[in-house]
């Protein structure tokens, strides 16, 4: 009902979060488990509800797309109507379209097995990460991507430093603009570092846009306006 805001895809009335875990089960598919968060009539959507067919849509989307630029790439996704304002759906769209866009630009890089492995991994984090965890969705989804094209793993050296680098940079950039969540501003900043990043340790350069201009505040209720960069400017 509600894939156009950012609320209750089930009835559309604003979500309540929690600071305490509590046992609730999903309106949808009807799983108990423990989450964070109820619409204010009280329904629940898990996050593999919530994000499966955005995640389906995703992959599919990148394993044939031929453009060099993620954020052109992450916006053509966003567009579409399973891709909601906000959501662990992003999780896997960051990193996917920084390896597509990787690839497309002259990147050693198996893409298939690469957003296969992308898909596997971001589906471990939940939605709400950045408020909950201490570390943005975005930030972490980019970290995926620099961890997969460079062979980051626990006991590798290099790589493994580069891989904590890259999200620190993005999680500078996310707290100085401040909350509350909004999942296209996340997005777009790690697309912004981690393109850079890429051409400074790789030089593989991938295309961005001088702007970033979003055209989905409409649909997010937080939205913070004229203290978001890519808020459109007055005309």
């Amino acid at each position: 009902m509600s894939a156009g805001l950012a609320i209750c895809l089930v009835c559309g009335k604003p979500l309540d979060y929690f600071e305490e875990a509590r046992e609730v089960a999903c309106h949808i598919c009807g799983k108990k488990e423990t989450g964070h968060s109820v619409c204010t009539a009280g329904h629940y959507v898990c996050d593999a509800c919530h994000r499966k067919g955005g995640v389906d849509h995703v992959m599919e989307y990148c394993s044939s797309a031929d453009s060099r630029n993620p954020v052109e790439m992450a916006m053509a996704m966003m567009d579409d109507k399973s891709i909601f304002p906000n959501g662990p759906e992003h999780h896997t769209l960051v990193g996917a379209a920084l390896l597509a866009a990787y690839k497309n630009a002259g990147g050693d890089l198996d893409l298939p097995r690469a957003l296969a492995e992308m898909r596997n991994r971001s589906m471990n984090v939940p939605g709400g990460a950045c408020g909950l965890w201490g570390t943005c969705g975005a930030a972490v989804s980019a970290g995926m991507y620099w961890s997969i094209v460079s062979g980051s793993t626990p006991m590798t050296r290099g790589p493994w430093a580069e891989t904590q680098r890259l999200t620190s940079r993005i999680l500078g950039r996310l707290a100085d603009l401040g909350g509350p969540r909004c999942c296209k501003r996340t997005g777009f900043v790690a697309l912004q570092e981690a393109a850079a990043y890429t051409a400074e340790l790789r030089g593989i350069e991938m295309e961005m846009p001088e702007r970033i201009t979003c055209r989905y505040y409409h649909r997010n209720r937080e939205c913070l306006k004229v203290g978001c960069p890519f808020f459109p400017c007055p005309a």
